[in-house]
């Protein structure tokens, strides 16, 4: 606990550590997420961090629609030719990864992604933050993306970010329903 005695009694100054009740060892903290651009040699891992943050809701997709939102490695360095793609990292592990492409004034969010294991840190939020910044550096006044109805837990976080529903209604990826979400940037600060 931050500014409690150790057992030699000097003070435990240290914020980035916490004691483990169960035992008299310290645990350190965990180490913050960081979001950096992807490389071309990165391509395998967002492919894979794509399919393993989805497996979970294939059930729910149609064949095509599960293809096209889990890209193999040839098709995500497609895609960071058509725009940046990020890696959420922390300790040298990747956890998520976000992708965007400039569109006119407005920034489309695809590839959101957040390994199973990593929901909960922020990941997910922090991928977004960083995306909504650099489209806001571009220059974008709207971001908007493209999500599946069954997945409620992106939904409350594109939402909590400012996210509201599209006019137009649902459209459909390959049959797997979809609808769009947008956000204006010129109200940010």
């Amino acid at each position: 606990m931050v500014g409690d005695r150790r057992r030699d009694g000097c003070k435990n100054v240290n914020r980035r550590t916490k004691r483990n009740p169960s035992t008299t060892q310290r645990e350190e903290a965990p180490a913050e997420v960081q979001i950096r651009l992807a490389r071309p040699d990165d391509a395998t891992i967002v492919a894979t961090v794509l399919h393993k943050s989805f497996v979970e809701f294939e059930p729910l997709y149609t064949r095509r629609g599960f293809a096209a939102t889990t890209p193999d490695a040839a098709q995500v360095l497609a895609r960071m030719r058509e725009g940046p793609v990020w890696l959420a990292v922390r300790n040298a592990e990747v956890l998520g990864t976000v992708a965007a492409v400039l569109k006119g004034k407005s920034a489309y969010i695809r590839g959101m992604a957040v390994l199973p294991a990593a929901r909960r840190l922020r990941v997910g939020a922090r991928l977004l933050e960083h995306v909504e910044h650099w489209a806001f550096q571009e220059g974008c006044k709207r971001l908007f993306l493209s999500t599946t109805p069954f997945l409620d837990g992106a939904i409350r976080l594109y939402e909590k970010f400012g996210f509201r529903r599209a006019e137009g209604g649902t459209h459909d990826l390959f049959g797997t329903p979809l609808f769009t979400m947008e956000k204006d940037l010129h109200r940010m600060n």
